[in-house]
């Protein structure tokens, strides 16, 4: 059994800003600013779909696997020296259009996670391929999985059956549904005894719908470690292993629950 209080802590760095609809280079350039600022931190994270806002015309924007952002992806995570993910409209090499979440790393090597919940209330299913797994890395230890955005209201997907150490949800989420947001991700981190990220994005899109943000990072039992509200910017916050080792030391209601398998 591996001894989680003997890793050591992880500085992890959310962006929160504005994204310009449909227009990668004005995104990336964007963002490639804003990274200076997360300078130091492990792993940044970016929101979903961070290069064209949220969209459905997956046809006309999807990149190739290794696209342009794949690659500045990987200049960045080299120059930062941190692991760098977020969310694009990417097409397969089956020829399908995914929501995937990047996961570059500093070494080059890019890893991915395909959005599993398409949110059909905006015609997501219909333009993208769900995914068919879910993922976990690693980081400096640490087992982090990933999730995009509509998988957050699905907690048999977010369920960990992996001993993760952080929860990751990268998202567009509309503030008509903030309370949702706010809601569920402390639900999220309580039942799994682990950490929770969560990065969303500000500002009103092409499409008219008005984003306020909320990025967070709660600890194991749900309480604010970082609340960016409404503003623009980097926030870093640093997460401790020690303490959720004492933790689930102290609770360990994971050996209580339920079995299951997904079909």
């Amino acid at each position: 059994m591996r001894d989680l209080s003997a890793l050591p802590n992880l500085n992890i760095a959310l962006i929160q800003t504005t994204l310009a609809w449909h227009d990668r280079q004005a995104n990336l350039e964007h963002f490639e600013q804003l990274l200076e600022q997360a300078r130091g931190a492990d792993l940044i994270i970016l929101p979903e779909m961070f290069t064209t806002g949220f969209s459905m015309q997956s046809e006309t924007l999807a990149e190739a696997e290794n696209g342009p952002t794949s690659k500045w992806l990987r200049v960045q995570a080299a120059k930062l020296d941190a692991v760098i993910t977020g969310s694009v409209i990417v097409q397969a090499a089956d020829g399908s259009h995914r929501n995937r979440l990047l996961w570059a790393r500093p070494d080059g090597e890019v890893l991915h996670y395909d959005k599993r919940h398409l949110f059909r209330m905006a015609g997501e299913h219909n333009h993208y391929t769900p995914g068919e797994r879910q993922v976990q890395f690693e980081l400096k230890g640490w087992r982090i999985r990933p999730l995009i955005c509509y998988d957050l209201r699905f907690p048999v997907w977010s369920r960990d059956a992996q001993d993760t150490d952080l929860l990751l949800y990268t998202a567009n989420w509309p503030g008509a549904r903030r309370q949702h947001w706010n809601r569920l991700l402390p639900a999220r981190a309580i039942e799994n005894l682990c950490y929770v990220a969560a990065v969303n994005r500000i500002g009103t899109d092409g499409k008219g719908f008005a984003y306020t943000g909320d990025s967070q990072v709660l600890d194991f039992q749900g309480e604010t470690l970082l609340s960016a509200g409404e503003a623009d910017g980097v926030f870093q916050v640093v997460l401790d292993a020690a303490e959720l080792a004492a933790y689930r030391t102290r609770f360990p209601a994971n050996l209580d629950a339920d079995t299951f398998e997904f079909t």
